[in-house]
């Protein structure tokens, strides 16, 4: 963000000219000076201090401490095992994570950890070894993965929200493909639900494991820089990719979130977004592994169960996404929640609309809004309870201090191609205040804050590099959102770029659904896009496909839908079209579609909606009006 300019030229001359003059004392001379430089732009400089100093102060007293460990944990070449294992040590008797029917201690959680590395790898696998984790959440998730971390074998979080309630059985379904694959095994925790041999009571085994260490030659073979897992993120441009998460990155989001939010290892956490995800697996849980506070697992998210739990179980702190805040404001009122002790909840995604009024409603004392994406570099808080803001970054510090600390910056971009605007030079316009614009963070290798490790496919990773910035030959990653920054440094999210957008709390992928859609339509032209609904967060999915409606088996294709993809990503509305527009590289265009939506007063081809039952209804004005003023529900 660019000051106002100071007329230095001018500054310089009139202290050449009062050097001179012998009649004017020098305090006097001082306040000429000063006088000249308010007038020509200080003064916008000390109203900017005014607003932001205060608040630059405390980011810098929360930031030192976070540096200073990771510089510990650099030194040392620490790991994640090796920092849970000094963590246990000093509470080896505390519980660090429960549910409402068990716990483990710091002890359980080492020795669990510890049967599953010897256990794998009695069952020979080695150093490198890569094996998918689809569980639920539960109390044994991240003991699981820290014993195969212990062992440096590599974990893909990979269970799918429209998997949730089987798993075994969404394994069995692909068993013939997956048994093509030389030494492949199925390993369940509660059971066994098939009888071949690939197929291993896991949790029998564990009981017959060694609870011993793993071998040292082992642990100091593990480098701080090594991949530890792997999570799969829908991202922000296309299908879900698998982001490479090494020991340091994770470390550093466990550091920086607990102290960025504030959380203490007196704290009591309630977790009850996926384990593998990183809102749940890193930020939630990552205060337990690392400093030690107690972590209640909630299996799914529950609306008239949570303050209930919160309550009962004497939790201080939560999170949350945008959408979980609009489902405790719809929940009726109730005694506890006005009796929980939770003083900080932190998350993203909660709107500006409904922020006072839930901050007031539940009597929160201390909101921890954040922005960040799993694989992303481009990290902002807002711990000030400023309503409506992801983070901020300084606008009184020298540009040349910025990019050392947090070279973050917003810049121009293609409404309809979302490709970068660039100057006369090649490089990237930043956005002024009030403009929107995309996300972008400088890239430096080495650096677990300022480091992009990218996906396990190189191409995906490319896609996210934005080169020539702000100067020749920098690399920057590109957030794919579009954000806005008003004059003191706020930063407020505007919408998701590229061919992704939120219904439910969820990243939908357009790309997902016009294939899913077309495959079932024998390879018809299919545009997903998301269509705003007044009064709802994010946008609701629909569909254009090249086709007349009758000629369409339209009950067998919902039902096809609604087994092939998750509710949130299923479209709401069908519209049918003759004709759809292309580009000269035969790509369909949908701006036109989005800009209509299913507005029937724009749209003259049919449009079908589907209700919460998957009723299929013919789009007219009253089931359009119902739907605007909210009495239909979505």
């Amino acid at each position: 963000m660019e000051l106002r300019s100071t007329n230095y030229p001018f500054l310089v001359c009139l202290l050449a000219y009062l050097y001179y003059i012998n009649f004017i004392n020098f305090k006097v001379k001082l306040l000429v000076l000063f006088i000249g430089w308010v007038t020509t732009g200080g003064g916008y400089i000390l109203y900017l201090t005014y607003h932001t100093l205060g608040r630059d102060f405390r980011l810098l007293i929360r930031g030192i401490p976070i540096l200073l460990s990771l510089v510990r944990i650099k030194r040392r070449h620490m790991t994640v095992p090796k920092v849970f294992r000094e963590n246990m040590l000093q509470r080896p008797d505390k519980i660090m994570f429960f549910d409402s029917d068990s716990h483990l201690t710091f002890r359980g959680v080492e020795e669990l950890s510890n049967r599953v590395g010897n256990l794998l790898l009695s069952h020979g696998f080695i150093k490198g070894d890569t094996i998918a984790l689809l569980m639920e959440n539960r109390i044994e998730y991240i003991p699981i993965w820290i014993g195969m971390a212990k062992e440096f074998i590599h974990l893909f979080c990979a269970l799918s929200p429209k998997f949730q309630l089987e798993c075994s059985a969404a394994i069995l379904d692909i068993s013939s493909e997956l048994k093509t694959k030389d030494g492949f095994k199925v390993y369940c925790f509660d059971g066994s639900p098939a009888t071949d041999n690939n197929w291993i009571d896991m949790k029998k085994d564990l009981e017959k494991s060694s609870c011993e260490p793993e071998h040292k030659e082992i642990a100091d073979s593990i480098k701080f820089n090594d991949p530890l897992l792997y999570i799969y993120t829908s991202g922000t441009t296309g299908l879900p990719k698998a982001v490479v998460i090494k020991h340091f990155r994770q470390l550093f989001v466990m550091v920086a979130a607990h102290k960025a939010i504030g959380l203490s290892s007196d704290d009591v956490i309630y977790c009850h977004l996926p384990l593998y995800h990183s809102s749940g697996g890193q930020i939630a849980t990552g205060s337990a592994v690392m400093y030690g506070t107690k972590t209640f697992i909630k299996k799914k998210f529950s609306a008239s169960a949570f303050w209930k739990d919160c309550v009962t179980y004497n939790i201080t702190a939560t999170q949350y996404i945008g959408e979980i805040c609009r489902y405790l404001l719809a929940s009726p009122s109730h005694p506890e929640e006005k009796l929980h002790q939770v003083s900080r909840m932190f998350g993203n995604g909660l709107r500006p609309q409904i922020w006072e009024e839930f901050v007031s409603r539940f009597n929160i004392k201390n909101i921890s809004e954040f922005y960040g994406a799993t694989e992303g570099n481009s990290n902002v808080v807002n711990n000030e309870n400023k309503v409506g803001a992801v983070g901020f970054v300084g606008v009184i510090e020298p540009r040349w201090l910025q990019e050392i600390l947090l070279p973050l910056m917003i810049i121009k971009v293609d409404p309809v191609s979302g490709e970068p605007i660039r100057d006369q030079d090649g490089c990237c316009i930043r956005c002024k205040p009030g403009e929107a614009g995309e996300f972008v963070g400088k890239i430096v290798k080495g650096d677990p804050i300022k480091e992009f490790n990218g996906y396990k496919s190189k191409s995906d990773t490319e896609k996210k590099i934005l080169r020539n910035v702000v100067r020749r030959g920098d690399m920057y990653f590109r957030s794919g959102d579009i954000m806005c920054m008003d004059e003191f440094g706020w930063i407020y999210f505007m919408d998701r770029a590229g061919d992704t957008f939120r219904w439910k709390g969820e990243n939908v992928s357009t790309a997902e659904v016009e294939v899913t859609v077309s495959k079932l339509l024998d390879g018809l032209a299919v545009v997903a896009y998301g269509v705003q609904i007044p009064g709802l967060e994010g946008r609701a999915g629909m569909v254009c496909i090249q086709a007349e409606s009758s000629s369409i088996d339209l009950e067998k294709m919902i039902l096809e839908l609604s087994n092939q993809l998750p509710s949130y990503a299923r479209p709401i509305f069908y519209r049918f079209s003759q004709d759809l527009d292309i580009t000269g590289t035969y790509k369909l265009k949908k701006v036109k579609l989005c800009e209509e939506g299913f507005n029937i007063c724009c749209v003259s081809d049919p449009i079908l909606f589907l209700d919460r039952n998957l009723k299929l209804h013919t789009l007219n004005q009253d089931i359009y009006n119902s739907i605007i003023d909210g009495t239909i529900k979505l």
